[in-house]
């Protein structure tokens, strides 16, 4: 289409960044001319969207950060919505963060501006009476997960589920023994240990994950344990939880610390142990057999588990909505317990092909050419417009 379609989009963080550089890309595929403006980070601005502000500034996280920028991320919302006011596009897109975005949407709305919203919040699990502005605020929520699209058709809001990006990225059927030569051509079994990104969670997990790593090597002389550091603090912390179990010199020789190199870890692992979060998705599309565990203090288990109304926390059970991989909560999460699930992924290889069988059908589910899909809904919103 030769038209110049202009898009307003705002991305908040690195996650929101790839999927509007990606979403950018396909546009323009549609219609050539289109231009971008808004926030965004450096591969959106790579594929040409004329950013306001830096992304960064939008990167808050927590209760206390946001608290201490609210004055400017307020502003910054404002004038925002005045630019778009002045000069308004033929769609607003928020990708993601949505306590920033949905309050945009919702004042383009009012003014007669077609509004998407791309990545749902997790309004399926919790607070779910948020649904109601987002129908106010939104003519189209495009979703990553088929659960989410159910959700909102029940609401009766417009939505397209467009598959994940990462299902398009990792390939159906991971070389393991590649990722195995990379790792120093590993010629036993490899168990996979990810205890979380954030210090918080290694400070709450990791001494348990690394007793129970511990166990399964005394168990399995053919084992290596490999465990993938977020960042060179989340090294230096784990690499200090290790010294502190002083385990025997022929445990510590098969157990290896990796700064970065998730992915690889869990490509070249027969069985994962890690904390609940989108690492599970990974995992899943890898065809990994897990065992999944969190751990929150008392009261803020106690009071999340009253807001929370899902049945499962690790996303390869929402997708397959049954309990396809062990998900072990608070008290549940011991080295005994973390160590005799992983022995039974490891006894039972029968189960196992099950297991990579029912994630090889939820990775085609979720392979749709994320980007493509979601240029071609927003497209077919703007002619219903």
């Amino acid at each position: 289409m030769n038209r110049v379609l202009r898009v307003g989009m705002v991305a908040g963080e690195a996650s929101g960044d790839i999927l509007g550089a990606g979403l950018i890309a396909a546009l323009r595929e549609i219609y050539p001319n289109a231009e971008f403006t808004g926030i965004g980070g450096a591969q959106m601005v790579a594929q040409g969207m004329v950013s306001f502000y830096p992304l960064d500034r939008l990167s808050v996280m927590g209760l206390i950060d946001p608290l201490k920028r609210l004055p400017e991320l307020l502003r910054m919302r404002s004038n925002l919505v005045r630019h778009f006011q002045i000069e308004p596009p033929d769609i607003f897109i928020g990708i993601d963060s949505p306590d920033f975005n949905l309050g945009i949407e919702l004042k383009l709305q009012r003014i007669g501006i077609t509004t998407a919203h791309y990545v749902s919040p997790s309004v399926w699990a919790w607070r779910q009476g948020r649904v109601v502005k987002i129908a106010r605020a939104v003519n189209l929520m495009l979703t990553l997960f088929p659960f989410e699209a159910a959700f909102y058709r029940q609401h009766r809001v417009p939505v397209a589920f467009v598959g994940h990006p990462l299902a398009d990225e990792v390939p159906l059927e991971p070389d393991s023994g590649a990722a195995r030569e990379q790792l120093g051509g590993a010629a036993g079994r490899v168990i996979a240990v990810l205890p979380g990104s954030r210090g918080g969670e290694i400070a709450m997990l990791g001494p348990v994950f690394l007793r129970a790593a511990v166990a399964l090597l005394g168990q399995h002389p053919d084992c290596l344990v490999v465990i993938p550091a977020a960042n060179d603090e989340r090294y230096q912390q784990l690499q200090t939880l290790l010294a502190e179990l002083h385990p025997a010199p022929e445990i510590l020789g098969r157990i290896r610390l990796l700064r970065g190199h998730s992915q690889l870890a869990m490509t070249a692992a027969d069985v994962v142990v890690m904390t609940s979060g989108t690492t599970t998705l990974e995992a899943m599309l890898l065809k990994k057999p897990m065992v999944v565990a969190y751990k929150l203090s008392p009261l803020s288990f106690w009071l999340l588990s009253r807001l929370v109304k899902t049945d499962f926390i690790a996303l390869p059970n929402l997708l397959a909505g049954e309990a396809l991989v062990p998900e072990l909560l608070q008290e549940q999460v011991t080295p005994e317990s973390l160590s005799d699930a992983v022995n039974l992924w490891l006894e039972q290889p029968e189960r196992v092909q099950q297991l990579r069988q029912r994630f090889e059908v939820i990775h085609r589910d979720l392979r749709r050419d994320a980007s493509h899909a979601a240029a071609q809904a927003i497209t077919e919103l703007l002619e219903r417009q």
